[in-house]
């Protein structure tokens, strides 16, 4: 699947959630500029940033924020535009995976700072930070529609009300589930969410 269709598909992913979440969501006034920086100082805990003590950067961590991060991203550009299809397209030319700053920490800081500045998206520096932390957008896009579609799925089983059991038949997280599902299909698949979807409602039900 083309990347342009793949952020097609997150986007559209991301319109449905807010809207589950408020139907009339664009009109809400969210700040989805503030949740972006308290995931950023999240994401730098988990990076490591204190002299004072021996810290290894949890890369895996940092990648779960960076998937958080898009999850707000997408929805900044979301209020901007309903336009899905013109907003793949420039999301696309806007992302880029490289950097040439050897401390990902400034990149992180760049970003944050520009995100609280004019409170927008800032895609091209959020490509930096992938690149930061060798993350490819393949795996930005296995995270996020995992993410997305588990989140779906709890709600659709009662996440809300409380009768929701996060951990499965086998004692496990769904998460955990999650991460096996997500690296089990095939996510260049036209279907990969709602195969995701089927698998997950598949294990829960055993």
């Amino acid at each position: 699947m083309p990347r342009t269709q793949q952020i097609l598909t997150m986007l559209e992913l991301q319109e449905a959630m807010n809207t589950k979440v408020h139907p009339e969501w664009r009109a809400q006034g969210f700040e989805f500029y503030r949740a972006i920086w308290i995931e950023c100082a999240e994401l730098l805990e988990h990076y490591g940033w204190k002299w004072w003590k021996k810290q290894t950067p949890d890369t895996e961590q940092v990648a779960l924020e960076l998937i958080d991060i898009w999850h707000f991203g997408l929805s900044i550009r979301l209020q901007n535009s309903d336009d899905h299809e013109a907003l793949a397209e420039e999301i696309d030319r806007e992302l880029v995976v490289a950097t040439d700053e050897p401390d990902f920490r400034l990149d992180l800081e760049a970003f944050a700072g520009a995100t609280l500045a004019d409170q927008q998206f800032h895609i091209a520096k959020f490509g930096r930070m992938m690149a930061g932390i060798s993350m490819s957008f393949d795996e930005l896009y296995r995270g996020y529609v995992g993410k997305n579609v588990l989140n779906f799925f709890r709600q659709d089983n009662g996440y809300k009300d409380g009768s929701y059991q996060k951990n499965w038949h086998d004692g496990r997280e769904d998460n955990e589930h999650l991460v096996e599902v997500v690296h089990s299909l095939d996510a260049a698949s036209p279907s990969f969410k709602d195969d995701l979807y089927i698998a997950l409602e598949g294990r829960y039900r055993q």
